[in-house]
């Protein structure tokens, strides 16, 4: 049910402690007949900030276990202290005092029961108890990682009775600018110890009742220019976040969201959860300071809210006068692409090949931008627990941007593809027919947490006269973001950015499968799960591959010492990506004379797992796989024996992708005989499986690998992205049943 918001004893304190601009004593808001529809916040108020009040929710301090987060506090304290030096006063209303006195009292508690005692039903543990011996160990532990930084931080314990005392209220601003001028980080808490509440917490009488509460008023009474609010989510949903249909709230508006929200559940550890931060939120902005609730999470997001990025949600007592475009519509994003595409034809060659080059340059004057956006992803996604081969594919260091520059300038520099005659006939006397590249029109690209796939595509799409949507995995967010900006910023007005638009919602993927009338090709690089699903939702024609399950074949008659190598190579070279080997199929011959020991202590000797086939498991006394039909995408293969060539080609048609299968042999119709029947869309010879790639290719760079038997296969460059036209010319023809015209179909040279 959607629950409004509360403004009790906060808001009637706020009310008789202001003298409102309309002098009354009624929060006033906008009238029901205020547009809503243009409503888009700006952050500009941002540039005004000097004060600022930072408040850390429980769910932040601490982890799903009830232990400090020392990752995310130390975060918290290095953005602090960077904003110290800068200039920017910084308070901080901090939580966590309860959840860890619980923890170290539960810990006590054990420690001093018997196993009869423990056997009983234990009672729950006193809450100001807990908040009494917590608040002296989380204050040791903010002044031991402040002082590691170089910056004094104080404690100032309240409650909520004294902010009724004007005196009190009087003295409490006189310190804190005392401390504010001495660069001193003031660190506030409720003393729940001593505080004559009880719970539930929130009551008409009471001024504040949370931390979340004490921190609005603390806005209030210090005159902060801003509170910035760090929760476990994004900011403000219109549902629970967890619901894939709840959206994230940029701007928070009283009419239009009051009776929207649905709240989910409060707080794990905390009093309050998300409710206590909006009724303190809309509080404090009426009052004269803004709000703004983003991740706590992030390692970066107080700096980033103050350099204007929109994160989080906002909520300002003008908010409902700002007006800006209404958000735009997959249908409007995908047309917007098209029209764009077509003013980027129009250009000339050089002028497209100019556009190439400056990304190029852009990218490489970004580099610490970049690298500032993707550690942050990087930081998210090990603490989030993700497999080191996708943190490995996430990452972007320096020589990944200089070669993705280095592959922006190959595109630039190949032949012109837009146009170009593919087939001219003469079908009658000075009736001219020719066949003509061109692009295919909006391309829909949806890819893995792989940032540098962004760049990649963009320059396809540019160089091949496309439009593009793009929508990237969540964990690559931030890179994703900074490198969308970078390239559309370099793209000239006369095309536009919205040549590329960057989908951000996944919320939007199913409308824009919808749009076969405007988007022309769906390309999916990740899961078999995903590429299945988005087959299965669109009528849109979708290329790509599944799986990347890459087979090498070492034949009876291989160099052995070639085999290591190749061996070793498309396994170890970057064991994430889909071409690398992920079977190994041995000839049943190199077992007797030692071969496959030789391949296999190749493997192990860099770390390989290995798992057997049935015949393999037993002689190497290796684990048997679970199937074979596996991509590991990491340090581990699957290794098999099998009797000739021919049982090699059959195992992998049954067990294969499709992708890249290579073959070792010094016997050139054993070569011939797998190069031919392999029905994979590369196929090798005495080489690594980790060439099937777009840049290696010669083809500059690619939008992913196709399995596909109809057009585009193997890895997608340019003339993946390109269809045809029929262009004619004719002096006066008509058909006129055939009457009076001698067909020649003759075929003419194409420069002629």
């Amino acid at each position: 049910m959607p629950m409004p918001v509360n403004m009790n004893g906060l808001t009637e304190f706020f009310i008789n402690s202001l003298e409102l601009p309309n002098g009354s004593t009624q929060i006033k808001y906008p009238s029901d007949s205020t547009d809503f529809s243009k409503v888009d916040p700006s952050r500009a108020f941002v540039k005004k900030v000097r004060r600022l009040i930072v408040k850390v929710g429980t769910a932040v301090v601490t982890r799903s276990d009830g232990r400090l987060a020392l990752g995310r506090l130390g975060a918290l304290c290095e953005q602090l202290k960077e904003l110290n030096t800068q200039g920017y006063e910084v308070i901080l209303v901090t939580s966590g005092a309860v959840g860890l006195g619980r923890q170290r009292l539960g810990y006590r508690r054990v420690a001093n029961s018997s196993f009869s005692d423990l056997q009983k039903p234990q009672s729950e543990l006193d809450g100001k108890a807990c908040a009494s011996v917590g608040q002296g160990s989380l204050m040791a532990l903010y002044d031991t990682m402040f002082s590691q930084l170089d910056v004094t931080s104080s404690q100032l314990l309240v409650t909520d009775g004294l902010f009724r005392d004007a005196a009190f209220r009087k003295q409490l601003t006189d310190t804190v600018n005392s401390l504010l001028d001495l660069r001193v980080i003031p660190i506030f808490n409720e003393n729940d110890a001593v505080s004559t509440r009880k719970a539930p917490y929130e009551d008409s009488s009471g001024i504040f009742w949370d931390n979340d509460s004490l921190a609005g008023l603390l806005a209030l009474e210090l005159k902060a220019d801003l509170l910035v609010l760090l929760s476990d989510v994004e900011g403000l949903y219109s549902g629970p976040p967890s619901d894939p249909k709840s959206k994230l709230i940029h701007t928070y508006v009283p009419e239009k969201h009051q009776e929207e929200i649905t709240f989910g559940d409060k707080s794990r550890l905390g009093r309050g959860g998300m409710t206590a931060k909006v009724n303190a939120a809309v509080c404090s902005a009426h009052a004269g300071t803004p709000v703004i609730i983003t991740s706590g999470y992030a390692t970066d997001n107080i700096i980033r809210v103050l350099q204007g990025e929109k994160i989080g949600t906002v909520f300002h007592k003008d908010a409902h006068l700002w007006s800006t475009v209404k958000e735009v519509s997959a249908h409007e994003m995908a047309v917007s692409a098209r029209d764009s595409s077509r003013k980027l034809q129009a250009l000339s060659s050089d002028e497209r090949r100019k556009i190439l080059l400056a990304i190029a340059d852009a990218l490489e004057a970004n580099v610490s931008k970049i690298r500032h956006e993707n550690e942050a992803d990087v930081d998210e996604a090990e603490l989030a627990g993700l497999e080191k081969p996708l943190v490995s594919r996430l990452t972007l260091k320096p020589e990944k941007i200089s070669g993705l520059a280095k592959s922006l300038r190959m595109l630039a520099d190949m032949e012109e593809p837009i146009g170009q005659i593919l087939k001219k006939t003469e079908l009658a006397d000075k009736l001219i027919l020719e066949k003509i590249s061109c692009p295919l029109g909006v391309l829909l690209v949806i890819f893995e947490s792989r940032p540098d796939a962004l760049v990649q595509i963009a320059a396809l799409a540019i160089r091949s006269g496309n439009g593009l949507l793009l929508k990237g995995g969540k964990e690559a967010k931030r890179s994703n973001a900074v490198l969308h900006k970078i390239i559309t910023s370099a793209i000239p007005e006369n095309v536009g950015g919205k040549l590329i638009g960057l989908v951000t919602s996944r919320e939007e993927i199913p409308d824009l499968l919808k749009l076969d009338d405007v988007i022309d090709l769906v390309v999916p690089r990740g899961s078999n799960k995903l590429v299945s699903q988005i087959k299965e939702s669109t009528k849109i024609p979708v290329l790509g591959h599944a799986d990347g399950v890459c087979h090498v074949y070492v034949d009876k008659s291989a160099n052995i010492d070639m085999a290591k190598q190749i061996v070793r190579d498309a396994k170890i070279d970057y064991p994430a990506a889909c071409n690398a080997m992920e079977t190994l199929l041995v000839h049943k011959d190199l077992v007797q004379n030692g071969g496959i020991t030789e391949l296999t202590a190749e493997l192990r000797k860099e770390g390989v797992q290995l798992y057997g086939g049935p015949r393999a498991c037993g002689l190497l006394s290796i684990p048997q796989a679970s199937c074979f039909h596996n991509e590991y995408s990491s340090l581990a293969c699957t290794v098999e024996i099998v009797d000739d060539v021919s049982a090699a080609i059959d195992h992998i048609h049954k067990h294969g992708s499709s992708h890249t299968d290579c073959i070792v042999t010094e016997d050139s119709e054993v070569a011939n005989t797998f190069l031919r029947l392999v029905d994979s869309a590369a196929v090798f010879h005495n080489a690594s499986t980790r060439f099937s790639d777009g840049a290696r290719f010669g083809l500059g760079a690619e939008v992913g690998i196709s399995t596909s038997r109809i057009h585009a296969r193997g890895p997608v460059g340019v003339e993946g992205l390109l269809t045809n036209r029929w262009i004619l010319r004719g002096s006066g023809h008509v058909v006129n049943g055939d009457r009076g015209i001698t067909y020649t179909h003759e075929e003419l040279p194409l420069n002629g």
